[in-house]
């Protein structure tokens, strides 16, 4: 048996989404600050949740590690570092618990264990959605050293909903086959009636064979003037009701 279509997208989706989260979750870019009093005006700031960088858009190089206890200090950014964290350890083990019960070697899965797996994933999802959500919804809120003149959204936002969804998508799916509902069907079954009917469909059914009464008249010596000719079949049908076969090895020439 092959593995089943939902567990092959969630195990593929689960990975992606931990990659997506780990790196908002490392790098600096929550969000930015542009339009600085005194500064260049091709100069921004870069807030993450672990650290703040200074920035140009004519130099790749940046300027991290400034300090801003101000910004550190806000709830959202410790509740962002520990729901991140924690996303991020929680999927690995939903994986460790799902791989076991996926178990593609193997000709049924273990559709208990990796739905259990699969809820792990999902909760890891909720998870990371959670902070990226509350931090985007106070965005221009959150304080900071620096003037908020020009607040806009980090490219870790973007990739902290697209690896939440992918966690929550992936979980999800592997979670609805730990119950056997619609015929199976939600875990690639089939029935023995579609595997066997669609094999063997193609073949013609065997002919019928029609059981015919037939009466044989025993050959007689005829007169000298009668020519010898080849036996005819005579077909006599009585009322539609039977089918009588007489058999004449004679013909008569008057």
């Amino acid at each position: 048996m092959r593995t089943p279509g939902i567990l092959i997208f969630g195990m593929v989706l689960a990975p992606c989404g931990w990659i997506l989260d780990l790196t908002a979750t490392v790098a600096p870019n929550w969000r930015t600050l542009h339009n600085l009093p005194n500064t260049p005006s091709d100069e921004f700031i870069q807030q993450g949740i672990w650290d703040i960088c200074r920035a140009t858009t004519t130099n790749t190089r940046e300027e991290c590690n400034l300090q801003d206890t101000t910004y550190f200090g806000n709830q959202i950014i410790e509740v962002a570092q520990g729901l991140m964290v924690a996303s991020l350890i929680v999927t690995l083990i939903g994986l460790a618990v799902a791989i076991p019960g996926v178990r593609c070697w193997r000709d049924n899965p273990n559709w208990t264990v990796a739905g259990l797996g699969g809820l792990l994933i999902f909760l890891s999802g909720v998870m990371t959605i959670i902070p990226i959500a509350w931090y985007t919804h106070i965005l221009e809120e959150v304080s900071s050293v620096s003037p908020l003149i020009d607040v806009r959204v980090g490219y870790c936002i973007i990739l902290g909903y697209i690896g939440g969804i992918f966690e929550i998508l992936g979980g999800f799916v592997m979670f609805i086959g730990i119950c056997r509902c619609c015929g199976g069907k939600n875990r690639g079954e089939r029935r023995v009636e579609e595997v066997t009917g669609n094999r063997f469909s193609h073949q013609k059914p065997p002919p019928r064979r029609v059981e015919v009464p037939s009466l044989n008249r025993a050959r007689s010596a005829g007169p000298p003037h009668v020519n010898k000719a080849r036996q005819n079949e005579i077909a006599l049908s009585f009322k539609g009701q039977f089918v009588l076969l007489i058999k004449t090895p004679y013909i008569v020439h008057l």
